[in-house]
Parts: C-alpha cells; sequence; structure tokens
C-alpha cells in the first residue's frame, strides 16, 4: 500500500470514493454528507497540501484532510486550548474497505505527521449521529470534550458536532 498527499489527477476517483460513501452512509441513516460536502472541498485541500490518500495498487482505498484550523474550535472546552494542534477533517473508507482496520490505519498515519509538524493533540469533530465514527475514534484512543459545535445550513438543515482530542 502507498500513503501520500494526494495530487489533481487523484481527484475524480476521490470523488467517485466519496459518492459511494455518501450513499453508503445515507443508506444507514447518517445523511450528514452530500454533493457539497466533503468532494467541493478536495481541490482547496490538493492545493494546500493537506490531503493525504492510500492506495491499494492504483485504486484509493482510504483519505483524510489534515488542517491547522477548524470553524468549530472555540465552541468546545479543549484541554489546553492555547496547545498547538492539528485538526483530522472528511476521513473516509472505500466502502469495498470498511471493516477492515483501514480507518484505524490512517488516525495512526494522521498523528504521526501531526506530531512531526509540531502539534501537541490531534482534534477533530464528528457529527452527534455518525456513530460508527464516534466508536472508530474512542476505538483510537480520542476523548471526547465538553460543549457542541452547532451548524445551521441556508436550507435549515443542522448539524451538532462532538470535539474529540487526543494527545500526541
Amino acid at each position: 500500500m502507498d500513503f501520500r498527499l494526494a495530487v489533481m489527477q487523484d481527484l475524480a476517483q476521490l470523488k467517485d470514493m466519496y459518492k459511494q460513501i455518501v450513499k453508503n452512509m445515507d443508506a444507514n441513516g447518517i445523511q450528514i454528507w452530500d454533493d457539497i460536502y466533503p468532494c467541493d472541498f478536495f481541490e482547496e485541500d490538493i492545493k494546500n497540501n493537506r490531503l493525504y490518500i492510500l492506495l491499494n495498487n492504483s485504486e484509493i482505498i482510504s483519505a483524510f484532510a489534515l488542517c491547522d484550523k477548524n470553524a468549530g474550535e472555540k465552541a468546545v472546552e479543549w484541554n489546553d486550548y492555547h496547545a498547538k494542534a492539528m485538526y483530522i477533517d472528511r476521513l473516509g473508507v472505500n466502502v469495498r474497505y470498511s471493516q477492515q482496520g483501514k480507518g484505524s490505519l490512517m488516525i495512526d498515519k494522521a498523528k504521526r505527521i501531526a506530531k512531526t509538524l509540531g502539534a501537541e493533540y490531534l482534534r477533530l469533530f464528528v457529527v452527534d449521529i455518525n456513530e460508527p465514527a464516534i466508536q472508530l475514534y474512542t476505538k483510537n484512543d480520542f476523548v471526547k470534550v465538553d460543549g457542541v459545535y452547532e451548524e445551521t445550513f441556508d436550507d435549515g438543515f443542522e448539524l451538532h458536532e462532538y470535539g474529540y482530542e487526543i494527545r500526541l
């Protein structure tokens, strides 16, 4: 398996993979991603060298963005708000590879990269109804912090997101 930063040539395959993830999430009652999010963010992620992919031969099997900011970072009570932190965003695993440990593998990769970049914490937000993601993060020793980040969209759709962190 190959792990690397994504490049523009990966964009079509990434979007196809995430469309399948969205379809699978919708079928399981987790309707939080759509045609816009996360796919519309990948091009900017690639340009800013923050989108990482895991490949099996030439097939993308997982991806995540590693960011130094998050819109909800001030909405919850981090253990040490002033510590340098990185945020894992848009973590997705190809549906053909689900339940094979790829999410945990990607979290380990994100931890190593964040630590290399000088972060003391790896943090993330997860929507309250996304039980599979919550289980993945708690299994990988992330700790839920107090508070909820609430985001309301133009169409009235509301997301309630919990903050999780791990000290690196």
